[in-house]
């Protein structure tokens, strides 16, 4: 273990918010160990911008509930926390571990239970990665430093502590870090990771609940290199593990997704990380619409079984929340309604509450060389830049646009029927009549003449008394019975 002085690994306490320090200031006064670890003291030696803090101390969540009282609150079970509340911000505070007495694992190894208090060094050992091992003490001024992970830093290696094997085996979710880890901070993987990660391996996460996977997920596509880690995912044969029926390879429109979500992460911009799955997701759900409309169901039905399908299998590998699934039905549905939609309807539409992520959604199709889209979502991305006298040109322009197109339609369908039908010559070409009196007396004479049957003989429907007109009687007047 090596005590390095926080000014020469680039750490001062102006960096850090004040919620972290009052977290740390607050253990230390009850006189407790506390230290800064993880992934905020690892980013701030490489100059980047930490999402959050997490705290390590050697009071257990119990003593943290009495130090912070109703700012406190222990969450977990088999890894018990302790979430303090400063202002809007949230520590995580944990206590140093212990390797367990009696080990709680499952069949393949994972650590079920894992709630044993220990010192600093035994906490150290029972960490993942060396660049995520190191104690920052702000107000000391000191960094401890138990495996040299300021070497792996600079040398931009991402190390493991302890035997791989063993390590993924407790926690298969590690495997799914690690190329996380290597993405967003552009790290190289140690040789002996890269040795035992194979197709084997990943079967473990098939142990891990959905629900965490899904989780997990979300930090893959929110940690601003989503372009970057899904071919990693392929090499690595982890997307068979978290997607069911996506193909494991990256379309132009997913990798342009990615690359959208990047950008809008680097600029500041807020993301909905379901509007991925909907990306992921949307190839599957058009083909399981053509099945349902392949037997003859109604368009409407068809993408709404097709949607319920869809994301019901899915949910055998990650499970996505009831919110997030309604917001990729409505995305998808979306589609639909921007495609094609009614000239009265245009601005209603562009005030819907997933008009953003739908017209998102169809640009990014149209960008990736879907024709399906019609050129719609270079029109609407128009349509948003007018003003309100513009708008409405734009949509009378969109209206006869949209008629002369049904016309067109029309004229084609009956071109192609006079094409398929039979041409009859007549046996005799005979002129067209000219007066309107010839024409009634031809069409009189070519009527076909029927016949009515009555007491043996056979009446023409042209006899004069078939031609009298029927008087309605009054039966109301009419006695009926003997008469005097």
């Amino acid at each position: 273990m090596q005590t390095l002085r926080a000014s020469k690994c680039g750490l001062s306490t102006a960096q850090l918010p004040s919620s972290i320090l009052d977290v740390i200031d607050a253990l230390t006064k009850a006189g407790y160990e506390a230290y800064i670890v993880g992934g905020g003291v690892r980013d701030l030696i490489l100059g980047l911008n930490p999402k959050d803090f997490d705290a390590v101390t050697n009071a257990t969540p119990a003593q943290v509930k009495e130090v912070f009282g109703r700012r406190c609150r222990i969450i977990g079970r088999r890894f018990e926390l302790a979430h303090v509340y400063a202002g809007r911000e949230l520590i995580e505070v944990a206590t140093f571990r212990a390797p367990p007495k009696k080990a709680v694992t499952s069949a393949s190894g994972m650590i079920l239970r894992d709630n044993n208090w220990g010192t600093i060094e035994q906490d150290f050992a029972r960490r993942d990665f060396s660049i995520n091992a190191m104690y920052y003490q702000p107000r000391k001024g000191i960094v401890l430093d138990f495996c040299h992970a300021i070497d792996d830093i600079k040398n931009k290696t991402l190390r493991l502590l302890g035997d791989p094997t063993l390590r993924f085996e407790e926690d298969p979710v590690r495997m799914l870090r690690t190329l996380r880890f290597a993405a967003k901070l552009n790290f190289s993987i140690a040789p002996e990771i890269l040795e035992i990660f194979t197709p084997e391996m990943t079967q473990l996460l098939r142990d891990i609940s959905p629900h965490r996977l899904y989780d997990e997920s979300q930090k893959l596509f929110t940690m601003g290199h989503l372009n970057r880690v899904l071919p990693m995912l392929i090499d690595f044969d982890i997307w068979r593990q978290l997607f069911a029926d996506i193909s494991p390879d990256i379309s132009t429109f997913i990798e342009r997704a990615a690359i959208n979500t990047d950008q809008r992460i680097q600029i500041g911009k807020t993301i909905n990380p379901a509007f991925f799955y909907a990306v992921l997701l949307w190839k599957p759900f058009l083909e399981r619409c053509n099945f349902y409309l392949s037997k003859g169901v109604v368009p409407a039905e068809a993408r709404a079984q097709a949607g319920l399908d869809v994301l019901k299998r899915q949910a055998t590998r990650t499970i996505i929340p009831r919110f997030a699934e309604t917001f990729i039905r409505e995305v998808w549905e979306m589609q639909t309604r921007l495609l094609n939609p009614k000239p009265q309807q245009i601005q209603a539409l562009s005030t819907h509450a997933r008009f953003r992520a739908g017209f998102d959604f169809l640009l990014l199709r149209e960008k990736s060389g879907d024709t399906t889209t019609q050129g719609m979502g270079v029109w609407w991305d128009a349509y948003q830049q007018m003003t309100t006298d513009e708008k409405e040109r734009a949509i009378s322009q969109y209206n006869r646009q949209r008629a002369k197109n049904r016309r067109k339609t029309a004229t084609e369908d009956v071109v192609e029927t006079k094409l398929v039908a039979v041409e009859i010559e007549p046996l005799v070409n005979e002129p067209e009549p000219r007066s309107r009196r010839e024409r009634k007396s031809r069409a009189k004479l070519e009527r076909p003449v029927q016949t009515v049957s009555a007491g043996g003989s056979e009446i023409a429907s042209d006899h004069p008394i078939l031609k009298r007109k029927r008087v309605k009687r009054d039966l109301s007047q009419v006695v009926f019975g003997p008469t005097q």
